[in-house]
């Protein structure tokens, strides 16, 4: 589909129609949508949570700004929706969101699915760690299911090492020992949950 445009004092230009791709959900949306999941809420309760002070904020913090956002994006996806307002003592009344029944199905599959980089561990598995903590589900078949993915990221990476040289092999010894500190953190986690 194309699109025609005649800028002012210009000649008509013809752009082809934007693509819309829809990208996975960020670590803040993932967060948002396990909140709701634990106890429908507005957007201003969502923020205190994902405060830097928050639990959750400790872990992956977002803007008030980001967290309305959020909802706006998983409202359009149809992974929560309104479910009417509640007043408020502090200015305007608030909207209260709650998952859908498609919501909590994508968060429980995202809570069991291992991340596949190295780099996600710090956002995602945490999250993931502490909301199957907080909802009471049992950690050790993700942990298990990372431990294997990481391993093999590790491997990969070490063998690709082995035939590297001057800066490509610094830039993969730094990528391997972060491997290797991923997985003795995933050890870890797994010890600790039993």
């Amino acid at each position: 589909m194309l699109t025609t445009r005649q800028p002012a004092g210009g000649r008509r230009v013809v752009y082809p129609a934007p693509v819309t791709v829809e990208r996975p959900l960020s670590a803040g949306e993932w967060s948002v949508l396990a909140l709701l999941c634990e106890t429908p809420s507005h957007g201003w309760a969502l923020a205190g949570e994902l405060a830097r002070e928050g639990e959750i904020g400790a872990v992956w913090s977002l803007t008030r700004p980001l967290v309305y956002r959020a909802l706006g994006i998983l409202e359009e996806r149809g992974l929560i929706e309104n479910t009417g307002a509640a007043a408020s003592a502090r200015g305007p009344s608030r909207t209260i969101h709650r998952p859908t029944a498609e919501g909590r199905a994508a968060l429980a599959r995202w809570l069991a699915a291992p991340v596949e980089h190295i780099r996600e561990l710090r956002p995602d598995l945490l999250l993931k760690l502490v909301f199957s903590e907080r909802s009471g589900v049992d950690t050790r078949a993700l942990l298990d299911a990372q431990l294997a993915v990481v391993a093999g990221l590790a491997a990969g990476l070490e063998q690709q090492l082995r035939q590297a040289s001057g800066s490509r092999a610094l830039v993969l010894r730094y990528r391997v020992e972060t491997a290797n500190a991923a997985r003795r953190f995933v050890e870890s986690a797994k010890g600790a949950a039993g």
